[in-house]
This record gives structure tokens, sequence and C-alpha cells, in this order.
């Protein structure tokens, strides 16, 4: 040996019993390898098998048992590991897991016709071995023959055995594993025979018999037995056979006449053969064979029916006489041509036409109309109808309902005659939508049926006008019409909407119908779809014939998205989306809110007028508010010398004695005042104002004639500026004569006033109105208001009868306290100023002298 070998492994086969526990033993060579039997692992195709599979025989030996052969695969290795964990793998063996044969079973086996025998058989489950099957035959008293075939089947050419001998029949199966034989079949092979079909030679058409065809035919079996026949036979446009009666067959023989065939009609003929005893197996059909019958007479005339246009002035009319074509297993033959006849009275006319139509002018009177249809050799028995004579027929009301449907994949027209004295009846129909119009056919029907199929290429989906004319025998007749589809489908396109008005909570919708030609069926119904936007869809299902709805309850100024579908019987197809708006308000609501508003205006506004005239002095109060009349004020009761209210007059001077004469102006600089000490004067002042005050207070604005609305304006915007108007206090002394020359100094306190000046005071550079003699009604304008002539002399009245003393108490310690504070001396600092020459005591009063006014207010103090 090359190769010194470690370890063996026994047995090493080379086929592997699949159904057997198999134990593989491996054997330890120590010579060359120092290891235990411990030590050794298997493994099945590189995957270790488990240990509890494995069994230590010595300190050489170990073994695998394999009880479940599924997990078993080659190859199948020894292995041990080794010191320092070193495998190594000692020897391994190939093998094959295979099976031995199963019994053949179902022996069958057949002659073919003479010359071949097959036998067939089932080799039952696969062995993953060869396997040899071996046929063997024998006669009684010969020896056996063998065939090796295929694993199922086996032909014996030309077998040279005999009928009517008993022939065993045996299959044997053969490999390495085992052998099995199957059971015996005894059998006569006449028994098992399947002879080849007839051959056919020839059909024969005569004309003595034109309704039978001759068959010829070669049998394949000659000399062995008899043989008994099926033929089928049927016309060649058509798909179901029909059979010759066995019996008329069961007999051996070459050939068989046909019978009861349709003429002018080509046949088609097969043929198939089995044992007279009906033992074995029938043969093939065997090829097709083609023959046409004669002609004969037509079995009846042709469909016949005329249209007859309006009749002229003379009761002539044109008369359309139409025929269809007869079918080949009515014409029996080829039709050539057809003979047309017209009868009136004793006359009569015939034209041979090759068509299926013919036209003719008729006269007014009564005519027959025959029509008569030749083949090659015989001619139709004619086909009558009446032409009643021009105005002969009324409308009339047809007798009998109508209805069409789809009925086994054709197209049903069924009716319920009520009369039955009838001719027949004449059944049209076109597709009414087509583009090259409405091209009609018809069939006629004879009066003992009340439906039939139209018989004529329908299309689905196409909708079909159906007349149904009710005929009678003198010639008229009577029409009735319905509509119906071969199948329906769903609508091509759906109908296209839009607007008809719309206003704020409802809006009219129409929609164009889905075109008649676009429809595939019948509307059944209209579903109309709305959405307001960022709504849900509400869905509306609307009847067919309806081309507009109304849509009410919608939410106004909103948009909406409207769609429609046209459903039929198979489905609804729909439109096109389309949107609107409705309106922000109501028809009427804009013109309703307008005139309530022009109203509630003209309302408000009478009320408002109203208001003003009951409270008419009120508004006169506050709009034109009283003037103080200065002859009331404090005033007065410093100039003990005002004459009397009643020495006052309108062309004369007020003050005769010249007491009152030009006043002359001071202006007094306005100093500004710390805060403290003005607000520590507030008091001193508010008093010194409520008892020293002019007592001139209002606004003189609206009582001068001279001052214009914007004067008012200003004055107002000065008063409402400023809180309090500061007037100087006039120190009275008498009255004394104000000379320019001899300027004697006056001592003015100041005052906190809300009065506004009087005019006078405001224009101090503007002349008294007493001065000017032209104008004496000028001075008294202020004091129209409230006081009258007669009240002004009481008050002066009063007042000289009042001490002159009193003023001066009540005036002397105020003037002082202003005289010190325009001095800018505190209060109590000083009694007098520098100004105290002047002599109060003196006897004189000091006139009352405004202070200077700048132009657009008053001096600020």
């Amino acid at each position: 040996e090359l190769v010194k070998v470690c370890g063996r492994i026994f047995p090493d086969p080379g086929i592997v019993h699949g159904e057997r526990p198999f134990t593989a033993y491996c054997v330890i060579n120590q010579t060359c390898l120092r290891e235990d039997a411990s030590r050794i692992y298997w493994l099945v195709k590189g995957v270790k098998v488990p240990e509890t599979q494995y069994e230590i025989l010595n300190q050489t030996t170990s073994s695998v048992t394999f009880e479940n052969l599924t997990t078993l695969n080659s190859p199948l290795t020894c292995n041990v590991m080794a010191s320092g964990h070193v495998a190594n793998t000692l020897y391994g063996i190939f093998f094959t897991l295979g099976l031995p044969p199963d019994k053949p079973t179902n022996l069958t086996c057949i002659v073919y016709n003479q010359d071949n025998l097959t036998c067939t058989w089932d080799p039952g489950r696969p062995t993953n071995l060869p396997t040899n099957y071996t046929l063997s035959h024998r006669w009684a008293h010969f020896g056996a023959n063998y065939c090796r075939g295929a694993n199922n089947s086996c032909t014996i050419h030309s077998p040279g055995f005999q009928f009517y001998i008993d022939t065993t029949f045996q299959v044997e199966a053969t490999n390495e594993l085992g052998i099995q034989k199957s059971e015996t079949l005894t059998i006569d092979p006449v028994n098992i025979v399947k002879p080849n079909p007839p051959q056919l030679s020839e059909l024969i058409s005569s004309l003595e018999l034109p309704n039978a065809l001759k068959i010829e035919w070669k049998n394949p079996i000659t000399n062995a037995f008899n043989l008994k026949y099926n033929i089928r036979y049927r016309p060649v446009k058509t798909q179901d056979w029909e059979m010759v009666p066995e019996e008329d067959t069961a007999s051996h023989r070459d050939s068989f006449t046909l019978q009861d065939l349709l003429p002018n009609t080509v046949y088609e003929v097969s043929i198939r053969c089995i044992h007279k005893d009906g033992h074995g197996f029938w043969s093939d059909w065997s090829e097709l064979k083609k023959q046409v019958t004669p002609e004969a007479p037509p079995s009846r005339g042709p469909d016949i029916w005329k249209k007859i246009d309006s009749p002229d002035a003379n009761g002539n009319r044109d008369v359309m006489i139409m025929w269809k074509n007869l079918s080949d297993s009515v014409a029996n033959g080829e039709i050539l041509l057809y003979s047309v006849t017209f009868q009136s009275g004793s006359q009569s006319t015939t034209f041979n036409v090759t068509g299926t139509s013919y036209k003719k002018t008729l006269s007014k009177d009564l005519y027959s109309v025959s029509v008569t249809a030749y083949n090659r050799r015989f001619a139709s028995p004619p086909s009558k109808l009446n032409i009643p004579r021009s105005g002969n027929c009324q409308v009339l009301h047809p007798e009998f309902k109508l209805k069409a449907f789809p009925k086994d994949k054709q197209l049903w027209v069924e009716w319920t005659p009520q009369n039955k004295s009838l001719d027949g009846y004449i059944i049209e129909w076109c597709n009414k939508y087509a583009k090259e119009g409405c091209v009609s056919d018809w069939q006629r029907e004879s009066r003992n049926v009340n439906g039939t199929f139209l018989r004529g290429e329908l299309e689905p989906h196409k909708c079909y006008w159906i007349k149904v004319y009710q005929l009678y025998k003198d010639g008229c007749e009577c029409v009735r019409t319905t509509e119906a589809y071969l199948q329906q489908g769903t609508p091509i396109v759906g109908p296209s909407i839009h607007t008809k008005q719309v206003e704020k909570h409802r809006a009219i919708l129409q929609w164009t119908p889905v075109p008649f030609d676009k429809r595939n069926g019948f509307i059944r119904n209209y579903t109309l779809i709305y959405k307001p936007n960022h709504g849900n869809e509400t869905a509306v299902v609307i009847n067919p014939t309806d081309t507009e709805y109304s849509l009410s309850g919608l939410d106004g100024n909103t948009l909406y998205s409207v769609h429609m579908l046209a459903y039929t019987e198979r489905g609804g197809k729909d439109g096109p989306i389309f949107t609107f708006t409705t309106l922000k308000f109501a028809n009427g609501e804009v013109e309703a809110i307008v005139v309530s508003c022009c109203v509630v205006f003209l309302i408000l506004v009478l009320i408002a007028v109203i208001l003003c005239f009951n409270n008419r002095d009120l508004i006169k109060k506050h709009i034109w508010p009283n003037v103080p009349d200065p002859s009331k004020s404090n005033i007065a009761q410093w100039s003990p010398q005002t004459p009397n209210r009643h020495d006052f007059n309108a062309k004369g001077h007020p003050f005769q004695d010249g007491s009152f004469t030009d006043v002359s102006v001071v202006e007094i600089t306005a100093k500004q005042k710390p805060e403290q000490d003005i607000k520590s004067m507030d008091p001193l002042k508010k008093n010194t104002s409520e008892g020293l005050s002019s007592g001139i207070g209002g606004s003189s604005c609206l009582s001068s004639p001279r001052l214009s609305g914007s004067d008012c304006d200003e004055v107002e915007s000065a008063q409402t500026t400023s809180s309090t108007v500061q007037y100087s206090t006039v120190i009275i002394s008498g009255y004394r004569d104000q000379q320019p020359s001899a300027v004697i100094p006056h001592v003015f306190s100041r005052s906190e006033s809300t009065q506004p000046l009087l005019d006078c005071e405001e224009r101090p550079e503007e002349p008294h109105a007493g001065d000017k003699e032209g104008e004496p009604q000028g001075a008294n304008q202020y004091f129209k208001q409230n006081c009258g002539r007669e009240d002004f002399t009481n008050k002066l009245q009063a007042l000289h009868q009042e001490e002159p003393s009193h003023f001066q108490e009540q005036l002397s310690a105020s003037d002082l306290l202003f005289a010190e504070q325009e001095r800018d001396f505190p209060i109590g600092q000083s009694g007098q100023s520098s100004d105290s020459q002047l002599d109060t005591n003196s006897g004189e009063c000091k006139s009352y002298m405004p202070q200077t006014v700048k132009s657009g207010g008053y001096m600020p103090q």
C-alpha cells in the first residue's frame, strides 16, 4: 500500500436498503494511530451524528447505528480527535440509498389490429435504483416470449399469436435489492383487439334521392372476425352530431345510405368499428368526409312586406314590395331569381327580380301581390299580400301589448294579441342612434305566435327601436313600438351640470342629459352629489326624466362643488365637477336693509326734530347762554354815583353829568408765581373771587352783534383751555375824570373768575356805544335776554340805600391782599404797596379799567 490506512469502516456497501436499520463500524489501526476508540466521532455529509447513536465496542472499534434512514446520506466518515484537538478523518464510504421494486399491478394489454401488442402496468413507488421490467406472454403448449421495456409499458411488434387462443401475460421487476412479479393475466387476444378505423372511400349523392347520401368504406380487419359500426353525420354549419341507430349498422358491411337529409346541404360523415360481439375496444373515428345533397323545391315562399307612400291627388301611390332571402334549410338549393306579380281584378303583371325588393307605382285600386322564388330546378310556393285601396284603411289603434328584453343572449320580442283574425305579424327594428341613420331590418311571424327572437346581427350597448305591425287580411295594419338593448353597459360620459339660478340659500341646477348614443343603456336615475367647501357630501337621487333640480337649505356666501352620475342597470358614470358660490345676500335683502336704514334714519331725524322743538328753551339756553347783566354785578354797588335806571334812554347819553369818560388801558405784565404760592392762595382767591368778582359771567359772544360765530369759537376755546379767567378788581374811590395829562396811578388786585370778559372789556379800544348818538340801542343789546328796565332801576335804588362804608370794609382786606400779590410780596408782609398814595377816602371813585387784551384771547394772568 502506498498510503498507510489508520482506520477502516465495515461494511462498505455500494447500496444501502432504505427500509432497514444500518450499522457501520470503524476500526482504528493502532500501528498507525495510537488513539482510543472513545475519541471517534461520525460525520454524515459533513454533519456530526449525535453521540447517542455511538457505541464503543472495544479500545479500537466504534459503531454508529441509523434507525431512521432519512438522516443518512452519502458520504459517511469516521473521524478521530487526536491530542491537541486535531481532527483527523480516518475513513469514509460512499453509497446509494435505495428500495427494492414493488409488485406490478393493474396489468392490461391491447392488440392493435393484429399488428402490435402493448401491455401497461403500475410499477409502484420509485426505487432510486436501476430496475428492469420484463413482460412474458405464452400460449398454451408454447414457450414464453419476453419483452423488456420501460417502467410501466411494453410493446411487442408482430407478436405472431392467433385469435381465439388464451394467452398468459406477466410482468417481473428486478433490481439489486430484490425481485417482484405481477399477477398473471390470461385472456383471448380477440377480446383485447382495437381495430384500426375504417377508411371512407366515397360519399355519393343522387338526384333521384335528394334527401340521401351513400357512404362506402374499407374495413381494417378482413378475415379475422366480423365488425359492427358507428356512423355519425352533421351539416357543416352546425356543431352537434347525429348518430345512425346502432341496430342499423350492427352487421359486417362496407357501405351505408343516410336518409332524411336536408336538400342542398353540405354534410360531413365519420365512422368507427368494433368486434361485432362488443369485445375489445372501439376503433378511433375515421377522417371526415364531406358531400352536398341534391337540390329540392323550396319548402315555402319568401317572407313578404310592403311600404306604401302617400297617394297623390289621383290616388296613385308608390308601393315598395320587400321580401327576405330564403334560408338554406328552406331554399333547398341556390335561389337564382324571384318572380313578382301584381294583380288587380283580371289584370296581372309579372316581373323577374334578382334582388329582394321591387318598387312600382300603383293606382288607387285594390291589388294582390305574390312573390315566387326559383332555384336551379324548382319554384317555391308563392307568398301573397294585399294592397288596400287608397284611403280605405284608417289609423287603427293597436290591440296588443308589446315588450322586448334580452333572453339567452338574444333579444326577445313578446306581445299579447287581443284579436285572432290576423294574417300575421311584421317585426321591424333598427339601431336607433346609428351614425348612418336607422337602417331597418325586419322579419315576418305567423299569426299563431306571440313572441320571437330577432334574427339578425345585434350589437351590445346599442338601443334598438322595435316596431311590431299587426297585419290584417284586408291589407290594413296597426303598429306598436318599443326600445330595447341586447346588453346594457355603463354610460360613456356623465351629465354636464350648470346653474340656472343661484340665491343665498337656494340654487337651481340644470344639466344636459347624456347623449342617446353614449348611454349604453336605459338611464334608471341620476344621482346628484354636492359638497360645500370644507363640508360633507350629500347625494340626491333624481328621476331620469328631470333636467333640473332645486337645492335648498344652502349656506350663504359658500363655495359648493357638484357633479352628477347617470346610472343604468350595469352601473353609473359621473360627469365633470362644477362649482358655484351662493350669494352673500338674498334677493331683496340689500334693498330691505337700505330701506330699513333709511326708515330708521328718518324716524331718528323726526324724533330729534320733535325733541328739539319741545326743548327749544333748554337748547337755546345751552346754545345762547345768559349774559350777566352788568347792572346786577358788584360794580353797580361800587359806583354810588351811577345814575338811576330810568335815566337811561335810547337816545340820550346814559350819564348826562359826564361822570363816565373815556377809559384808558392799563397793561399789566403777568408774572409767574411759584406753584406753592399759587396753591396757598387758592382758598383766599376763591373767597375773594366769590365776594369781589365783577359778577359778569357767561360768554358774551352770542350776545354781541359785533362777534361772528368764529369769534365765539375762539372765546369758547379759550374758556375750555384755561380753567379760570382773571379779572382785575377795581378799588372804588368815586367817579373821576380820566385825564391823559394827569395820570393817577390805580391799584388793581387780580381775581379769578370763570366769567369771560364783556365785549367792552375785550375791546377797550372800541368806542362806547353810548358815545355815538347814531346808535343809541347798542349799549343795551347785551342785556335784553334777562333784564328789563324796571328791574334794573330797582337794583340801582337798592344800591343807593346802602352805606358806602360797607363796601369799603368788604373790599379793603382783599384788595390789599391782591395788591401785595401783584407786587410779589408775601401775604401780610406789607399792608400797603408803593401805590398806597392813592387816597381811598378822597371820595373820588376810580373808573373801572379793563386789562389790555391781546388779539385772539385773554391776557394770561
